[in-house]
């Protein structure tokens, strides 16, 4: 959500002229609406499904590594210190939460994983709570660490990438234009100017 907004905001003019209506809902549900130009357009991490539909078009905006957070630090490095404490992890239904299993298993790492957890949200509060070691795409770094948590350690080896869905006919609809004409690599580098300006 935090970098929906971000993309978001930084497509919509400053005039006030456009009006925006926010949608979230399974990646199944949101493309059937955009087929049926009931949407302009999708955010998401998930964009295999546009190529099963040639009126689909789709554009990478961009991608970001995987960070582990805790409220606590251990005495073993990156990434053995992650058999020290209890894992929440994306469910392994969603892409994060299969690479990230695999990813342990190739580290030969012997981990707890105390939940797994379909909302983002909802694991990142119960790290907040100091209930376990959480995961978060790198580009939220910032914001995570604001509240006091400590990064253990991040991986490329493990990656979210993000992509633009729309439908061949809104190619030319100004905000979609801005969009794909946006360069968004400070924002996937982690170096987002509007949380820093917030930050001061």
């Amino acid at each position: 959500k935090a970098l929906t907004s971000r993309v978001l905001l930084s497509v919509v003019p400053s005039d006030g002229s456009m009006h925006l209506t926010c949608y979230e809902a399974t990646h199944e549900s949101l493309m059937e609406r955009l087929r049926a130009h009931k949407l302009d357009m999708i955010l998401s991490d998930c964009a295999g499904e546009s190529l099963k539909y040639p009126e689909i078009l789709s554009k990478q905006l961009g991608e970001s590594g995987i960070a582990f957070f805790s409220a606590d630090s251990y005495t073993k490095p990156f990434p053995q210190c992650l058999e020290e404490g209890k894992l929440l992890i994306p469910s392994r239904g969603t892409s994060l939460g299969q690479q990230l299993v695999r990813w342990l298993d190739e580290q030969n790492l012997n981990v707890s994983i105390l939940g797994e957890f379909d909302d983002a949200a909802m694991m990142k509060s119960f790290g907040y709570f100091k209930q376990g070691i959480f995961v978060a795409p790198s580009i939220y770094k910032q914001d995570i660490l604001a509240h006091g948590m400590t990064l253990l350690g991040e991986t490329t080896d493990i990656k979210e990438v993000y992509h633009v869905m729309f439908a061949e006919r809104m190619i030319q609809h100004p905000a979609i234009k801005r969009l794909l004409d946006t360069d968004f690599t400070e924002l996937f580098a982690g170096n987002d100017s509007s949380v820093k300006q917030l930050q001061q």
